[in-house]
């Protein structure tokens, strides 16, 4: 298998244990659970996904497939009440376009040079994507504590 081959499949497969970890973790949640937020201090889960959503579709829907997506990165922090269906609707839309675009590049593709704002440390496609793909895990992680801390209160 060619590193082009490797590249493609290894971005993929994670955007895609991405997508299936968000939902596994507001299975068991309610809509008012995912807009919670345990402490006063923080972000509820529904806008991590927001904000989660917001980041893929900026950095590569709007920046590299062309989509057109406009960001308005305060609200993915602000915005609260979405439903939930619509929440994972909405990020599950992000994620097929990351696949898709992932599924575009050529090799060459990705050593082409990357500029978006917010994001200097990406000079190219290839870490753009490896960026994305590691905050999109911190996320995740934050994503698993209010989970847990959610169904705790609920427990007790």
């Amino acid at each position: 298998m060619a590193t082009f081959d490797v590249v493609q499949t290894g971005f993929s497969g994670y955007f895609r244990m991405i997508q299936a970890n968000v939902h596994e973790l507001t299975e068991p949640l309610s809509t008012d659970q995912i807009w919670q937020r345990p402490y006063p201090y923080g972000n509820s889960i529904g806008n991590l996904v927001l904000h989660l959503t917001g980041n893929l579709n900026y950095y590569i829907g709007a920046q590299l497939a062309g989509t057109g997506y406009v960001r308005h990165r305060d609200h993915e922090f602000s915005e609260i009440g979405k439903p939930k269906d619509a929440l994972l609707r909405d990020f599950g839309k992000a994620i097929e376009i990351v696949l898709a675009t992932i599924a575009s590049q050529s090799a060459e593709d990705w050593a082409a040079a990357y500029v978006a704002e917010r994001e200097p440390e990406a000079k190219d496609r290839f870490t753009l994507f490896l960026r994305c793909a590691g905050h999109a895990y911190h996320h995740v992680g934050q994503i698993i504590y209010l989970q847990r801390e959610l169904l705790r209160q609920t427990e007790d």
